[in-house]
C-alpha cells in the first residue's frame, strides 16, 4: 500500500512573517490559563530578539543549548520540569532556532503525550499519540527539520530519528530576515546539510518524481546561492530558506544517502555538530557522488571555506569501530544507495577506510 504522509499544517511565509507570532499562537490561548512553550537558541540569549519574542506572563520560556546534537535526555528533562509545574498541556511548543531547536520541539512535544523517555521511540512509527501543538521558526536553514517527518535525536545507544506522521510540526513560520545574521563558517555548513539532502535525493534507490522534482528545484537553489558572487544577499537569505524547505519535503519521498549514514556515526562517537560531520564525510564520498563532490568543493572554494582536516587521525580503534556500528544500523539509508544487496557492498574494511580519511 502507499504510504499517507502527513505534512505541515499551515505555513506563514514573508520577510518580517515572524512579528505575526503572537496573533498565531493567540488563535491557541482559549483558555484563562493557557500558555506556551518557547525554546529559544542560545545564540539569541541577551540579544536584542530576546524582546521580540511575545511571551505572556504564564508562559516557560527555555533557552536550549545547540553544543551538541539533540539528545534523548533533554527531552525527557525537559519534559518532566514542565510537568511538574502542573500547569497542565502548553498550547503549543514553539522552536525558534536552528535544526536543533526544532527537533527539539518536536520531540519535546510528542512525549507530552506518550509515556517513558523518548529513547524508546527513536525509530519509525513507534509514537502511538499525536502529541500536542508545534510550531517551528528557523533562524538558520538547511536541515530542514522545519517540515521533515523526522526529529533527530541521540539516545543512550544510537543517534536515530523518531519518524512517522504524528512528527511534523503544525505551523512553520518562513522569515528570511531572520537568517540575516548567522555567522560563517556555521551558515555555510547547515545550508551544505541542505545541498546534501538533495544529492543523496536525487540517487538512489528510493527516489521517485516527487522527490526528485523538489529536490531538483532545492538544488538548483542551493547552487545559485554558492556558486554566485556573494551568496549574503537578502535575496539569497529568501532563496536559501526555500531551497531548506524544498530538500526537507524531498526527503518524505526519497531518503538520505551515505554521508547521513557514515556522519550519524561520526556524531554518535564525537558529539561533532550535523553540519560539520556532513561536510567532513561528504568531502571523502567520491566512489558515491563523484560530481556532487567536486561542485561541494567549488562551493567551498567560492565562500572561502576551510574544513577541519584530520578530524579522525587520532582515534582509538574502538571509536571507529562504534562508529561503523552505528552506520551499519542504518540499513533503509545503505538500502537507498545500493539497492537490497547493499551488505556485500558496504563492508566494515570500506567504512573503516572512509573514516581513517577523515
Amino acid at each position: 500500500m502507499f504510504r499517507n504522509y502527513k505534512a505541515i499544517g499551515r505555513i506563514l511565509y514573508g520577510r518580517n512573517s515572524f512579528d505575526q507570532l503572537d496573533d498565531l499562537l493567540g488563535e491557541l490561548r482559549v483558555e484563562k490559563n493557557s500558555y506556551v512553550l518557547f525554546l529559544l537558541d542560545v545564540y539569541f540569549e541577551g540579544k536584542e530578539f530576546m524582546k521580540r519574542v511575545p511571551l505572556h506572563a504564564q508562559d516557560i520560556l527555555k533557552i536550549i543549548e545547540v553544543k551538541d546534537e539533540p539528545k534523548t535526555k533533554i527531552v525527557d528533562a525537559i519534559v518532566a520540569e514542565v510537568k511538574s509545574l502542573n500547569k497542565g498541556l502548553p498550547v503549543s511548543v514553539v522552536g525558534i532556532g536552528g535544526g536543533s531547536v526544532m527537533d527539539y520541539a518536536k520531540a519535546i512535544r510528542l512525549m507530552f503525550t506518550n509515556e517513558g523517555s523518548s529513547a524508546l521511540y527513536q525509530g519509525i512509527d513507534l509514537i502511538r499519540n499525536k502529541g500536542v501543538h508545534c510550531t517551528v521558526i528557523p533562524t538558520i536553514s538547511g536541515t530542514g527539520a522545519e517540515v521533515s517527518m523526522t526529529t533527530v535525536l541521540t539516545g543512550p545507544e544510537k543517534k536515530l530519528g523518531i519518524k512517522g506522521n504524528f512528527t511534523p510540526a503544525d505551523q512553520l513560520v518562513i522569515d528570511p530576515a531572520l537568517i540575516a545574521s548567522v555567522p560563517e563558517p556555521h551558515r555555510f555548513y547547515t545550508a551544505m546539510d541542505c545541498y546534501i539532502h538533495n544529492i543523496e535525493a536525487l540517487n538512489g534507490h528510493r527516489k521517485t518524481v516527487m522527490g526528485d522534482s523538489l529536490g531538483t528545484e532545492s538544488l538548483r537553489l542551493c547552487r545559485e546561492i554558492f556558486l554566485s558572487e556573494d551568496s549574503h544577499t537578502p535575496e539569497n537569505d529568501e532563496k536559501l530558506m526555500i531551497a531548506s524547505y524544498l530538500g526537507g519535503l524531498s526527503l518524505t519521498y526519497s531518503e538520505v544517502g551515505a554521508c547521513h549514514a557514515i556522519s550519524y556515526g561520526l556524531a554518535t562517537v564525537t558529539g561533532i555538530h550535523h553540519g560539520v560531520g556532513n561536510c567532513i564525510v561528504f568531502n571523502q564520498l567520491e566512489e558515491f557522488y563523484p560530481e556532487a563532490v567536486k561542485e561541494f568543493r567549488a562551493m567551498m572554494k567560492n565562500n572561502n571555506i576551510d574544513l577541519p582536516k584530520g578530524f579522525n587521525a587520532n582515534r582509538s580503534s574502538e571509536e571507529i569501530e562504534k562508529m561503523i556500528d552505528v552506520s551499519l544500523t542504518l540499513i533503509f539509508m545503505w538500502a537507498h544507495v545500493c539497492g537490497p544487496d547493499w551488505q556485500k557492498i558496504i563492508t566494515r574494511e570500506k567504512l573503516r577506510g572512509l573514516l581513517l580519511k577523515m
